[in-house]
């Protein structure tokens, strides 16, 4: 860099006129000037005496240049570099700083660690072989595991309970039993069912690769393709929409494709959005005893709201005890359950919907669905239900979550097989004539 020596600065401060504006504020640059730049020198001069190691750097020349460069109009001087190549100090080789780098010794195994050896004789094709076994490859499935992958695909456990509930409704509804719309009813529930349920993994496959309890789904394991699984949900959903709309009546037909709806447009996106999802999930869970109900007598009655009821305020205690549990894997998987952003509230609707279920059962009779003797006999399997409930909502731990969830799956059985048995009959016209 070029620099002008501060007595040259100061002489020509000497010769200017102190009389004038113009010739105040000139001395008044210059003096500042020369006064920086004799701080600068001495700064310079004090870094070149000190140690090798901590010679002139990148930073010391950026420091010099903020004191010797000014944006302003006044009196500067510029750093300019030198038209001939000049050897930088760190060009220098220090060996006195290569000798205090000290060598990484090299990694050993830890005592017990088995490190197989590399055989020299190993055959090229042997080892060729050997690498591609642990490459990544496609899935290779034959036509015998399909029927398995379809049953995960369609989750089956889930489809088995929809399709009793349906049957529940079939037959305690107060017709005449008709074997033939009994079948195609619970035909087209059990394929709408798998339809909604291959939609909804098909649309949770980033989220399901995230959670122990999903990771080993066919989608996620790649076993089949989203193409194919779409293709089984529709090659299922439209006989099974089909079926219950020639095989029983419309409005059955309608509830089946509006509950593949709700189950697959509704409540799959919400369990990202809201905790509502799960008051949606049980509207879903509703819907196949009423569907039993139309498809038996083609109306919808308050008995088959009452069996909608029943499997509405079931599904809280039985869901969100199963959630307490997994609440790690629907964190992980980001989806919002009540068990995870409000533990207190899964806790009070599991409660309040166990206790709801005695009051549902003294409906039966009332809305002549039941005799009486059903809320008496049903009432120590809720009351039995309700305790558990409230040790839950007591004592939220995984043990008192675990013995609701076992409680909820023989109670609900339980519970649709006394209504059955307390069921209501009725005579036809004819019979009740002849009778009189």
């Amino acid at each position: 860099m070029y620099k002008t020596s501060c007595s040259r600065l100061t002489g020509v401060w000497k010769c200017l006129p102190c009389d004038g504006l113009v010739g105040v504020s000139v001395q008044q640059k210059l003096f500042a000037n020369a006064a920086r730049s004799l701080t600068s020198a001495r700064s310079l001069i004090q870094l070149c005496r000190k140690n090798q190691a901590e010679w002139i750097t990148f930073q010391h020349l950026c420091f010099l240049k903020r004191q010797y460069v000014k944006s302003s109009s006044g009196l500067c001087q510029r750093a300019r570099p030198k038209q001939e190549h000049v050897v930088s100090v760190l060009d220098v080789r220090d060996d006195s700083v290569v000798s205090q780098v000290q060598q990484i010794p090299a990694l050993k195994p830890e005592p017990g660690t088995v490190v197989p050896p590399c055989d020299p004789t190993e055959p090229e094709a042997a080892r060729a072989a050997r690498l591609e076994a642990r490459q990544w490859k496609e899935l290779k499935i034959e036509y015998s595991d399909l029927p398995g992958i379809y049953a995960r695909l369609s989750k089956l456990k889930l489809t088995a309970l929809v399709v009793t509930t349906a049957a529940a409704g079939f037959a305690m509804a107060p017709v005449p039993f008709d074997p033939v719309t009994f079948l195609m009813a619970s035909v087209g529930t059990c394929l709408s069912s798998c339809t909604a349920n291959s939609i909804n993994q098909y649309f949770e496959v980033p989220f399901d690769s995230n959670m122990n309890r999903t990771k080993n789904r066919p989608l996620v394991r790649g076993q089949i393709s989203p193409l194919h699984a779409v293709s089984f949900a529709l090659a299922c959903g439209i006989p099974g929409v089909t079926l219950l709309t020639l095989g029983a009546n419309a409005l059955t037909g309608f509830l089946g494709a509006l509950n593949i709806f709700l189950y697959t447009c509704c409540y799959t996106p919400l369990k990202r959005l809201s905790i509502t999802n799960t008051w949606v999930g049980a509207v879903v869970g509703a819907i196949p005893p009423v569907m039993g109900w139309t498809a038996a007598t083609g109306s919808l009655d308050p008995g088959a709201l009452l069996l909608g009821g029943f499997l509405f305020s079931w599904q809280f205690p039985h869901f969100n005890a199963l959630s307490w549990n997994l609440r790690e894997d629907y964190s992980r998987g980001g989806y919002r359950m009540m068990s995870v952003t409000h533990p207190d509230l899964c806790k009070r609707v599991a409660l309040r919907h166990s206790v709801g279920l005695i009051g549902l059962s003294a409906l039966g009779p009332v809305l002549d669905v039941t005799t009486w003797t059903f809320p008496l006999v049903s009432l120590p399997i809720n009351l039995y239900i309700s305790y558990l409930a409230f040790r839950f909502y007591r004592c939220g731990d995984r043990q008192n979550a675990r013995k609701l969830f076992f409680c909820s799956l023989w109670h609900l059985p339980m519970l649709l097989l006394l209504a059955l048995t307390c069921k209501k009959s009725r005579m036809p016209q004819d019979e009740a004539s002849v009778a009189l």
